[in-house]
């Protein structure tokens, strides 16, 4: 299989899981499920978007494609990660699913400008935060047992055969 369909496949299933589980983590704490995604948008919107509980085009919709891209590129780092690892058992599959998923954790809130990160912690408690980013590394594992087997050719990083 194509190592940017890999890529996409991965990603699209880390961002409908950590979006499912943001929305649950939302509701638990009183919100709306469309709280976190809305949030999202405050690179756009500020942080008055984190207001904003309804689901609309302009938060949830805007707040949803930022998550999903971003997923996509931390499923391009899953999907690096995978391609250099000579193992291929579930221990070696979960280690770089929680390699790529804490890297976008750090990523996001320790060298990400408070404009351009996620924009949960303007709704959700860490724990909640982290159990998004946990959803994450359960879908890389996941995608990847559900792909077919890597051959030989997919050796290269991020190439279209």
């Amino acid at each position: 299989m194509m190592t940017v369909l890999r890529v996409l496949a991965c990603g699209a299933m880390a961002s409908v899981a950590a979006a499912l589980a943001l929305a649950a983590a939302s509701k638990t704490e009183g919100r709306s499920g469309a709280a976190p995604l809305n949030a999202t948008s405050h690179w756009l919107h500020g942080d008055s978007a984190a207001d904003v509980d309804e689901f609309d085009v302009a938060h949830t919709g805007l707040g949803y494609m930022t998550h999903h891209s971003a997923a996509i590129l931390w499923g391009g780092l899953f999907e690096a990660l995978r391609q250099r690892s000579s193992r291929s058992d579930l221990p070696a599959i979960g280690q770089d699913a929680v390699i790529a998923s804490a890297t976008a954790a750090i990523v996001d809130y320790v060298f990400t400008p408070h404009r351009l990160t996620p924009g949960w912690e303007l709704v959700l408690s860490k724990r909640s935060m982290a159990l998004a980013y946990v959803a994450m590394a359960a879908a890389f594992m996941t995608t990847e047992l559900m792909l077919p087997k890597r051959d030989q050719h997919d050796a290269s990083a991020l190439t279209v055969r």
